[in-house]
């Protein structure tokens, strides 16, 4: 496995989750210090987790600054375009932005997911299926969890669109992948586009899994 393919995916990711969480603090009304902050829980906060639960200490984030300065390029570049360009304010363009949204969502989730994948296989975990789909979902849902959760939000991975079902599908695809000896940068190209397909059309069809309808009405009646 080249540590080139892991360092392009990771960085890859970074972006994607930071433009995703710089996107989600503007729509919740936050100041530029929290897009810039939420937008760097987004892109490390999962990968932080990985490294914690895998003993890599102090986690990678602490000792690379390119990410920190994707995090910062990225999520001021989504706050300036907001800024200057009247038309995010305009409720009929909310539909497209939104949709941009899922996009990179997905782009940062299929590339968090390989990238925590390979990390654990790399870390001699490769015969353990469980440890490995586990790293590389906690990377690709952990920093989406920790934005939601200090929003104030219930985490898109436990109620809405397939979200970490698609991280553990990707994630299983390419560890079963490179134990047929697929190349690894084959098997990643197939398992991201795989996550992104599945996200996306998870959206666009507006897959859910299935969950208990509570009537809220009936419930306050009763008390």
């Amino acid at each position: 496995m080249s540590d080139w393919w892991i360092y392009l995916t990771d960085n890859i990711g970074i972006a994607a989750a930071a433009v995703s969480g710089a996107m989600i603090a503007i729509e919740r009304k936050l100041d530029v210090f929290g897009v810039l902050f939420l937008g760097m829980i987004t892109a490390l906060g999962g990968g932080v987790l990985r490294d914690l639960l895998l003993g890599c200490t102090p986690p990678r984030f602490f000792t690379s600054f390119l990410a920190l300065l994707i995090v910062i390029i990225a999520a001021t570049a989504v706050f300036v375009i907001a800024k200057l360009w009247s038309g995010w304010r305009n409720p009929d363009i909310f539909h497209r932005i939104d949709q941009i949204h899922n996009l990179f969502d997905a782009v940062g989730l299929a590339a968090f997911t390989i990238t925590g994948t390979q990390l654990a296989m790399a870390a001699g975990h490769e015969e353990n299926a469980f440890m490995c789909v586990f790293m590389g979902m906690t990377t690709g849902v952990g920093g989406g969890v920790l934005r939601d959760m200090m929003t104030r939000h219930i985490p898109y991975v436990l109620c809405k669109r397939i979200y970490a079902v698609a991280s553990i599908i990707g994630a299983l695809v390419y560890w079963a992948l490179c134990h047929f000896a697929v190349l690894p940068a084959v098997a990643q190209l197939i398992s991201m586009a795989l996550i992104i397909i599945i996200r996306v059309c998870a959206t666009v069809f507006r897959w859910n899994l299935p969950h208990i309808e509570v009537d809220e009405a009936a419930g306050d009646k009763d008390e």
